[in-house]
């Protein structure tokens, strides 16, 4: 066997270490998913650098960290080795079969409770053997899943899109004004106006959440007040208290069912409207069975469609920092 062709079989173990080891932030970390030993996996990178002539590393103690370059070739590699590993997967769906595999989705609560359980329900009963893992996280916790690869996409509200990212939104709410039926402003309809919302206090999620800072800027905005009488985390609780009387909300219609006993004021002329969609990681393998969730949820929610048949995306209505619920 000619040395050429020999480096050539043994490439793509190489890259599989490095990218894992580039995931995972650690040696032995990838040793251990990829059932080697941790010299081996050492070596492989060190064969990888020295085939390439760069190093792809910077190595401090127990901490290693891609250098520029090692960047540029995680990007151009990741695909490939996720491409192949998953050439049996891909190769079945391309004949309609989806039959083994694993899909993870990271998505906030109120993502997993409103939006998400007719696509999951719609994609368990055609893949019953694909398993599914929903990841309920935070929205900085679940951009840091996706860029580590620890799941194939996230679904969520984004109001900033870094630069990595691909926001592609799927479906559009509706700020809405929730009071208890028995409140003063429960029968002000759509000529409600924000000086009238101004005096009564209001029940909203923690302030590091997007729907804080939206409330904030829309008020200062209009050069008016606003009193925060609790805090509470999770639209089902912000419901339950204004339900018992303990103030109103602004809230996205996402979360309302119609069963509540709550009055609901439209707010369109004074928030933006909020969109949930597909957050993925530029240059991301995706999974057939990824794929077919993506399209199931699209069909789904009628997702308008271009000539050649991508799904048409619009930019964030607000621009207001990071975020993903």
């Amino acid at each position: 066997m000619s040395q050429h062709l020999y480096y050539k079989q043994n490439r793509l173990k190489q890259l599989r270490a490095f990218c894992r080891v580039a995931r995972t932030g650690s040696v032995s970390q990838a040793a251990e998913t990829l059932f080697l030993s941790q010299p081996t996996v050492s070596l492989q990178i060190q064969a990888l650098e020295r085939e390439i002539g760069t190093v792809l590393f910077e190595r401090r103690g127990p901490h290693i960290k891609l250098t520029p370059e090692g960047d540029v070739l995680y990007k151009l590699s990741e695909p490939l080795v996720e491409g192949i590993d998953k050439l049996q997967e891909t190769f079945a769906a391309r004949f309609g079969r989806l039959e083994s595999g694993e899909l993870n989705i990271a998505a906030g609560e109120s993502t997993i409770l409103y939006v998400l359980p007719e696509p999951v329900k719609k994609f368990a009963s055609l893949y019953p053997n694909i398993r599914l893992k929903l990841h309920n996280v935070t929205g900085r916790d679940g951009l840091a899943m996706l860029r580590r690869d620890e799941v194939d996409f996230a679904v969520g509200s984004m109001l900033e899109v870094p630069d990595e990212i691909l926001y592609r939104p799927v479906v559009t709410y509706n700020p809405t004004l929730i009071a208890p039926l028995d409140h003063p402003l429960a029968n002000k309809g759509e000529d409600i106006r924000l000086e009238d919302i101004s005096p009564y206090g209001l029940i909203l999620p923690p302030r590091h959440l997007s729907t804080w800072r939206i409330v904030d800027l829309v008020f200062r905005q209009h050069n008016l007040g606003y009193r925060v009488s609790l805090e509470a985390g999770g639209w089902e609780i912000i419901k339950k208290y204004v339900e018992l009387g303990l103030g109103i909300s602004i809230v996205t219609d996402v979360c309302l069912t119609g069963e509540e006993k709550l009055a609901r004021i439209p707010l369109n002329q004074y928030f933006p409207r909020r969109s949930y969609g597909i957050v993925l990681r530029q240059g991301r393998y995706l999974s057939p069975q990824a794929k077919r969730f993506i399209e199931i949820m699209e069909d789904m929610f009628e997702i308008e469609r271009d000539e050649n048949g991508q799904p048409v995306t619009t930019p964030a209505e607000i621009d207001l920092g990071s975020s993903m619920v």
